[in-house]
């Protein structure tokens, strides 16, 4: 079939694309951002369209011509006025689709089967379900947690209970889900195109547990000795910000993921294994050691902090209003050496200099409601244009020449943080620049106020880039 994904760069449709291809479907993809399709092994085999989901103009180009549709995104971090954005965009997309013979959605497993009403996330998804079956003839899969390395409700089990020994919890921990392996949800969202059996909608999950119970199994896996007492109180919102705060997960997914579990949250999966005897979905224990084995091989295709969140974005495409810091370094390396370690930096690895300088500015900025440090990044040493890198995102990677980060830290103005690797005679020149527009005359007086550190931290930077490209330190 002739096939649109939208979601194409986030956690599922990155991962769903190359499966629809290797099947022979014929795929095209609407993206915000065509340059972060630059690393997909699949880039050269898909159709793109850039645009979204609510701009009507682009939504109906990127249609035109297409039987069946992926409707992969959601506004969860754009704002507290994501519901409305989710719901105008899910009426965009019916109007615009109205040829489609099908639409597959990802929604979320609803309490009791009713509306998601303690939840504003499972309320908007359970509305934009409801949106796209009232105008198309749609198929919406609800999943419970989704269990995979890099997913979000798998990086919040996972950094609970590895830097947890011990903990209270509020007493909607010993409530029941229904969590479910990645590689089962895309086998749905695969089987089910084309079916008109298929439409409406349709649970998918693994036997019920308890959100303690998955971070007891998790704890059994890794061979940790943990202790968790449930607490008679609800806190959700409480136990929301703690989980953003121990966990890489913002509060903006934290809250959301915690809010789901206020109540049972099981589905009735007679209708799946009906119509998908040959999937039966492993026991949650497989599905968290198939998720350690894959992180600790290093083999995470794509991760939850792959989503951009908001709509608006910026680049550095030209110099007007721009301040900058430059350093220069002449380093007895390769020119591959230079750059392997410029773009090994951040995550687990750290920022090789006055690392609790870096550290206190990320407590800052979550203090301030960014990311903070806690995101880390994929990989250890490959990186793609759309990655986060601790409270940077990847803007351009120019093997071996190029590697630009934009900030997405709190700060009054626009940010970046670039380095080029030249050949020089048989050395490498190394150019670390510091950029940032300021925004009004706050941004000025953050900037200048700045400038003293930036002279210990980005000097000390720069030489210890040099120094770990000359001694080789980023192969460990």
């Amino acid at each position: 079939m002739k096939v649109l994904i939208t979601g194409a760069t986030g956690y599922i449709g990155g991962r769903l694309v190359p499966l629809l291809l290797a099947e022979g479907h014929s795929v095209r993809v609407l993206v915000r951002d065509t340059k972060r399709l630059k690393a997909r092994a699949w880039a050269k085999e898909v159709e793109v369209s850039q645009g979204n989901i609510h701009d009507p103009a682009s939504l109906d180009s990127a249609l035109e011509g297409i039987e069946a549709a992926y409707y992969l995104v959601h506004s969860m971090c754009t704002g507290p006025d994501f519901a409305e954005r989710d719901r105008i965009g899910a009426q965009n997309f019916v109007r615009s689709g109205k040829d489609l013979k099908q639409v597959v959605y990802l929604g979320g497993i609803l309490p009791g089967g009713g509306e998601g009403e303690d939840s504003a996330h499972l309320s908007s998804r359970a509305e934009v379900g409801n949106i796209l079956r009232g105008g198309l003839p749609t198929t919406e899969i609800r999943a419970g947690p989704i269990i995979g390395s890099g997913s979000a409700s798998f990086e919040m089990v996972r950094y609970l209970t590895e830097r947890l020994p011990a903990m209270v919890a509020p007493k909607w921990i010993v409530n029941m889900v229904q969590p479910i392996a990645v590689d089962e949800v895309l086998a749905y969202l695969v089987g089910v195109l084309g079916r008109s059996d298929a439409l409406g909608v349709i649970d998918v999950g693994t036997e019920p547990v308890s959100f303690r119970d998955m971070m007891m199994g998790y704890a059994k896996v890794r061979g940790l000795p943990r202790v968790i007492i449930p607490l008679p109180v609800l806190a959700p919102r409480l136990a929301a910000l703690w989980v953003g705060f121990v966990t890489p997960i913002p509060n903006c997914l934290a809250v959301p993921l915690v809010e789901g579990m206020v109540r049972p949250v099981v589905g009735d999966m007679t209708r799946s294994r009906e119509l998908f005897p040959d999937i039966r979905p492993q026991p949650y224990r497989e599905a968290v050691a198939a998720a350690l084995e894959s992180t600790r091989h290093q083999e995470v295709v794509t991760r939850w902090s792959d989503s951009l969140g908001r709509d608006e974005t910026f680049r550095l495409e030209d110099s007007k209003g721009l301040v900058r810091e430059v350093r220069i370094r002449l380093v007895d390396a390769s020119q591959e050496e230079v750059f392997r370690s410029f773009t090994s930096i951040g995550g687990e690895r750290g920022w090789l200099v006055w690392e609790w300088a870096w550290e206190l500015r990320g407590l800052i900025d979550q203090f301030l409601g960014g990311p903070g440090l806690r995101r880390g990044r994929r990989h250890p040493t490959e990186v793609s244009p759309g990655e986060v890198v601790d409270f940077w995102r990847v803007e351009e990677v120019e093997r071996p020449n190029l590697f630009r980060l934009r900030a997405e830290m709190k700060v009054p103005g626009q940010a970046w943080l670039q380095w080029e690797a030249t050949k020089e005679g048989g050395k490498t020149r190394l150019i670390q620049a510091a950029l940032f527009r300021p925004r009004g005359f706050l941004g000025w007086i953050y900037w200048y106020g700045a400038y003293p550190f930036h002279a210990f931290i980005f000097d000390g930077l720069i030489d210890a880039i040099a120094k770990d490209a000359e001694t080789g330190h980023w192969h460990s």
